[in-house]
């Protein structure tokens, strides 16, 4: 508990019994009410999860489950060798205050972020609305160092200066069973090569396979981190325009030189568009009649919040034009660092011989521990409970907005990933939306920002992944009241 402080958890009645009520949510609302009441304050420490467990009778692990719903919902923080504490953000029933009622110069220090500077939008935890990161407080320090402990107890001699130069057995084994069976992906260990992340992949495919002033076929609106890597590898890019159906190879003129076509099927970067099959196999039949090559970057399967995602391009390529490359940036944390590519056998032989020239990255206790996470249930269950907070912070987002600011406009690409597309309505006054939006702490990222020579309505890109649920609530309402009041 903070020093001075006099409220305590051990205070807290467990509520009483009721109807459809199970305990898990009784002792939800529990430490949710001291708080909203005031008999818990900003700064306090609850007692750890075995006391609470003793005093109201119920298991430990359900305390720990809601520990960490209220940590989510920005009731707690929590922290090794600290406990959990009360935080400092604006709880969910002050917002539902009146407009009257709030306090205008607060709203931005509710958001607890550090002031944003204009036109820097990468990708931040808390800041609405670049948060485009997976949330690192679903997957707790603890947790983690408990695969990298066992897995380093196992290790072998050999694996601490010998490893495969293409990554470690055991963790390519494992993210072979794993696309086997949720991406339709037929392949082995063998197949796979482990890189820090998909970037790293791309760049290592363009050395590869683009010589000097060859084309580069890529999305518009795409992913420009990517387009300058192929431009330093000495490429002239080709933007083939994104419509509902994905890449359209029709709406632009492709030369005989072209060596390769980058895409992203699942969740298009960043419209969010999923490729149609007819999309996919005109896709492969270019690249057959070119001799080309396509990159799929699948960067974010794992979160659809509607339906199961279409298989991978790369599981329906018979020819072997497809070179699919993933990552666990977005799965687990950013900075695991850690990414993989699957290539056709004579390009990687290619791949690998320059990987190990210039020098293999990736530290073998990470492979080990992320190997460990994924041979067990572990890996599989914190992609259910991740999909279901990022669908929930989603959700939290887009019911404020369709409350406070219905008419105003329209979203698309909500289905998956960590971020959707606003389209402000017809005159709406985007100067003054983006000013008022800066001005509570909010960061609007242009649409038009990523977009070479496709012509879009005005559109901002709204990440949500990396924060918390009262943060998502104040921003999306902070953001209909700048929708409403610029329209």
């Amino acid at each position: 508990m903070g020093k001075g402080k006099k409220s305590s958890g051990l205070d807290l009645p467990m509520p009483l019994e009721a109807l459809g009520l199970t305990k898990q949510e009784r002792a939800y609302r529990s430490i949710r009410d001291a708080i909203l009441n005031g008999l818990l304050q900003s700064g306090d420490r609850l007692p750890s999860s075995r006391v609470l467990a003793e005093r109201w009778k119920i298991a430990r692990g359900t305390v720990e489950s809601v520990f960490d719903r209220l940590q989510l919902e920005g009731y707690l923080v929590r922290r090794i060798g600290s406990g959990s504490r009360v935080s400092a953000l604006m709880p969910n029933s002050y917002l539902n205050l009146s407009d009257g009622d709030v306090d205008e110069s607060s709203s931005v220090e509710d958001l607890k972020v550090s002031p944003v500077q204009e036109q820097d939008y990468r990708a931040r935890i808390g800041i609405p609305f670049v948060a485009r990161l997976a949330n690192p407080m679903l997957i707790r320090p603890a947790e983690w160092a408990t695969q990298l402990h066992r897995a380093m107890s196992a290790i072998r001699p050999e694996q601490m200066c010998n490893i495969e130069s293409q990554g470690a057995f055991d963790l390519r084994n494992q993210i072979a069973i794993y696309l086997r069976k949720h991406r339709g992906i037929d392949c082995c260990a063998e197949h796979i090569l482990i890189t820090n992340g998909i970037r790293h992949s791309i760049d290592l495919v363009s050395r590869c396979v683009i010589n000097v002033n060859d084309s580069v076929c890529v999305e518009d609106p795409g992913y420009p981190a990517v387009h300058r890597i192929f431009e330093k590898a000495g490429a002239n890019i080709v933007y083939a325009p994104i419509d509902a159906e994905g890449i359209n190879l029709r709406g632009v003129t492709i030369p005989v030189n072209c060596r390769l076509a980058y895409v992203t099927p699942a969740h298009q970067s960043p419209l969010g568009v999923i490729m149609s099959a007819t999309r996919r196999l005109e896709l492969l039949d270019w690249a057959r009649r070119q001799d080309a090559w396509i990159i799929e970057d699948d960067y974010d399967s794992e979160f659809n919040y509607q339906s199961a995602p279409l298989p991978a391009l790369k599981s329906i390529d018979t020819i072997g034009r497809v070179i699919y490359c993933g990552s666990f940036n977005q799965a687990l944390f950013s900075n695991l660092r850690i990414g993989y590519v699957i290539a056709p056998p004579d390009l990687h032989k290619n791949i690998l011989s320059l990987w190990r020239t210039i020098g293999r990255s990736v530290g073998v206790s990470e492979q080990l521990g992320l190997a460990e996470f994924m041979r067990g249930p572990a890996f599989l269950r914190h992609i259910r409970r991740a999909r279901k907070e990022y669908q929930a912070l989603r959700d939290v987002v887009i019911k404020t907005l369709s409350i406070e600011a219905a008419g105003f406009y329209r979203i698309s690409g909500e289905h998956a990933g960590f971020h959707f597309v606003l389209w402000p309505s017809p005159g709406i006054n985007l100067e003054g939306l983006m000013k008022s939006a800066s001005e509570l702490g909010l960061l609007l990222q242009p649409l038009e920002r990523s977009c070479r020579n496709i012509v879009l309505p005005p559109a901002f890109i709204l990440g949500y992944a990396a924060l918390t649920q009262v943060q998502a609530n104040n921003a999306a309402h902070q953001l209909a009241k700048a929708l409403v009041s610029n329209g």
